[in-house]
């Protein structure tokens, strides 16, 4: 099964993404560790990215796409894959879905998970992240041992500027704005499918597999939990 996730920051993507990952087999692509990786070991790719982020500007979108489609080509990729933070607009996703065409790897669902403003605020202005090693926590969802201290390595856990409450609602504005596009062009393409991002993680794992079911997959679980 082949899957992108769209849907605004607080959604609960990544979260979804680590469950599909261990029930159904697939591997989760994020463009942004993927970047990262790419540079850690100095891949042609990675080095070529790193010079437009030295720059302070973005990388293009034909060496994003590039870069999914080397990762896509590994071994592990076969059974299916969860992409996740691209494409971002309508000529990305254009761009990506001929390259998948083309590697015989066709996107089977976006799914586009709808959020309402209150949870992604409660989400968001909960999160905490360690200024040393990048671990990520929720102050309910998933708090560290020890208040304010990161189990990993000790270190103080703070709040990123953009997840405090006074700045959700703008980024949830631009977030709206220039995602719609890429709405309507997976609309148009039959591949989207709408989901509840306000549901918890077990219940709208619930509703996925029933909607994957719908479709045609034969969902078979690969984790014993």
């Amino acid at each position: 099964m082949r899957l992108v996730l769209i849907g605004p920051p607080g959604a609960g993507k990544g979260t979804q993404a680590g469950v599909l990952m261990k029930d159904l087999g697939l591997i989760h692509v994020s463009t942004g560790d993927m970047l990262r990786e790419s540079i850690k070991k100095g891949t042609a790719l990675g080095l070529k990215a790193k010079e437009y982020m030295d720059q302070g500007s973005l990388v293009p979108d034909q060496l994003v796409i590039a870069l999914v489609k080397e990762r896509l080509e590994r071994p592990d990729a076969a059974k299916g894959f969860i992409l996740d933070g691209f494409p971002r607009t309508p000529e990305q996703a254009e761009s990506l879905g001929s390259t998948l065409q083309a590697m015989g790897m066709p996107l089977d669902v976006v799914l586009y998970f709808k959020t309402s403003i209150q949870v992604i605020t409660r989400r968001l202005s909960g999160r905490r992240i360690c200024g040393q090693c990048g671990k990520n926590y929720h102050v309910t969802n998933f708090p560290p041992k020890k208040t304010g201290i990161c189990d990993v390595c000790g270190s103080t856990l703070v709040q990123r500027p953009d997840d405090r409450e006074e700045t959700i609602a703008h980024r949830m504005e631009v977030y709206e704005k220039q995602t719609a596009p890429l709405i309507d062009h997976y609309c148009r393409t039959g591949l989207l499918a709408e989901v509840s991002g306000d549901l918890e993680v077990a219940d709208l794992n619930k509703v996925l597999m029933e909607l994957f079911k719908k479709r045609g997959f034969d969902v078979v679980l690969t984790s014993t939990s």
